[in-house]
């Protein structure tokens, strides 16, 4: 038990390691550049006006006025492409050095059980929960699935704390996959 707790520790320091190194790749290709800051810093302001904009509108607005926002919007969402695309390069970076790392670590770990999990996983979640595991006790936690969900809220923890997380004004206009749709439905 004692063997599957340091486990436990270790994956989580691996995990908080790994999260500062892609932070800091992303700091070197990404967030130092001057076309980031500028586009960042032009989707913050178009962000915060077009809501207020959004706000100050009511319902029998004008059909200028829903255009302007229209157009407003497609700024927006042209702008945040642009930083997609300034941001992908050291996605690829990321991908490649957490590749390698990934193929060590599954070595380092393959076939142990590093945790306990307190539920039984979906059905389509225990391939990955309980990979190279031997057993059918599917509360058994692999590597993979632990190091997974650590670096998940830890790298958005580590964003946050270093500022370098996307403002809610932005993350709130760009919608996202889980976060509020858009709401230009509204004025159509």
């Amino acid at each position: 038990m004692s063997t599957m707790f340091a486990d436990t520790i270790l994956i989580v320091f691996i995990s908080i390691c790994t999260a500062l190194l892609a932070e800091g790749i992303t700091w070197v290709l990404v967030y130092r550049t001057d076309k980031y800051k500028r586009l960042k810093a032009e989707v913050e302001k178009q962000s915060k006006k077009l809501e207020k904009k959004k706000e100050t509108i009511t319902e029998s607005a004008g059909r200028q006025q829903k255009k302007k926002i229209e157009r407003q919007e497609e700024k927006l969402k042209n702008n945040n492409r642009d930083l997609s695309m300034v941001r992908m390069k050291s996605m690829f970076a990321i991908g490649f050095c957490f590749t390698a790392l990934m193929g060590m670590f599954n070595s380092i770990f393959d076939g142990r059980v590093v945790a306990k999990l307190p539920f039984l996983p979906l059905s389509y979640i225990q391939g990955l929960s309980h990979r190279n595991l031997l057993g059918e006790d599917y509360t058994d936690c692999s590597f993979i699935f632990l190091y997974i969900l650590c670096t998940m809220s830890i790298r958005q923890n580590i964003q946050k704390m270093l500022g370098l997380a996307p403002s809610r004004a932005a993350t709130k206009q760009a919608g996202g996959f889980l976060g509020p749709p858009p709401q230009a439905a509204k004025f159509s």
